[in-house]
């Protein structure tokens, strides 16, 4: 008879300690970049400010967008005055942000939206931003915080790769990351884990061989799925 390999349970593993974490990086992003939607939610709360801030933002770099938003908000402030301007003039003030005509033909639409649908005003519920083509959960989460400063989590490719990396969620994609969020972030945290997690993310914790070495929460990282850290 075959010796019988005896089974080795796996100790529990530990929770990671989020408000812990979070904390020690809040004062810690303080001192790297900030990310140009919050940038621009300090220079205006306006809404559709705000909103048309996230379209811009992107797939493009926030240096290119924070210029082409005060180009764009030096002719128009208001979805009165984007629905008043060609789609052509909208591209050629936003250039060069990623996919640029694309985008001038969202705000375009999305203008006439708010304006028809919503008395001009953006609305401040999740569902009706969703609602508006060519807001997803990203932006509609973002829109959310920053312009009514209401709960809501923006969970963007830092938020996601970030908490799988450290074990706190074990999920595939950003939305699903965003309900296993919603049923364990402690609420306190709901409002202020982008803007942490986006600068710790762009300034340290990269998709690709990130720089543990300056981490400031490197002992008691897990460091899920990395392969190669500076």
């Amino acid at each position: 008879m075959g010796r019988k390999t005896a089974s080795r349970k796996r100790a529990p593993s530990r929770a990671f300690p989020i408000d812990r974490a979070l904390t020690v990086l809040r004062e810690f992003a303080r001192g790297l970049d900030v990310p140009v939607v919050t940038l621009a939610a300090q220079v205006s709360e306006d809404p559709w400010e705000v909103l048309a801030a996230c379209i811009l933002s992107l797939r493009t770099k926030d240096a290119t967008t924070a210029e082409a938003t005060k180009r764009l908000f030096a002719r128009a402030r208001t979805p009165r005055d984007t629905l008043a301007l060609e789609e052509s003039e909208l591209a050629r003030l936003i250039y060069p942000v990623g996919f640029y005509k694309t985008k001038a033909k969202v705000l375009h639409g999305l203008a006439r939206a708010v304006l028809e649908e919503h008395g001009g005003h953006v609305p401040d519920e999740l569902e009706a931003l969703l609602s508006l083509k060519g807001v997803g959960r990203k932006t509609a989460n973002l829109v959310l915080t920053e312009a009514f400063g209401k709960p809501g989590i923006c969970v963007d490719t830092h938020v996601h790769r970030i908490t799988n990396r450290w074990g706190y969620v074990r999920t595939k994609t950003p939305d699903e990351t965003e309900q296993a969020l919603r049923r364990k972030l402690p609420g306190s945290w709901w409002m202020e884990i982008n803007k942490i997690l986006v600068a710790f993310g762009q300034g340290i914790c990269g998709p690709i061989s990130p720089r543990c070495s300056e981490c400031p929460i490197e002992t008691f990282c897990p460091k899920i799925g990395v392969k190669h850290r500076r």
